[in-house]
């Protein structure tokens, strides 16, 4: 977790399950101390979108992914907040 512009981003949030990455998301967000928090959910991982909707989280903007050539083998059901999207 890492401040911005307005509150705190979390990111990368990587975890083998739901129950895993919702641990990590608790506590996280105890240390957030009640602030606005962002975290960037892939659309493919309906664990993630799940999770944060059950944290009353809402999309605030979304993103597409692109790549030039063959998609990189990713394990996005392990991904639960991407990195940045400020990094391209």
């Amino acid at each position: 977790m890492r401040p911005c512009r307005k509150g705190n981003k979390i990111g990368p949030l990587v975890a083998d399950d739901r129950a895993a990455a919702e641990a990590v998301l608790g506590a996280l967000l105890t240390s957030a101390g009640g602030g606005e928090i962002f975290l960037d959910v892939p659309s493919v991982n309906r664990d993630a979108i799940a999770l944060a909707q059950d944290l009353g989280l809402a999309p605030v903007f979304e993103t597409a992914r692109m790549y030039t050539g063959d998609v990189p083998p990713l394990a996005l059901e392990r991904v639960f907040g991407v990195t940045t999207l400020e990094l391209g």
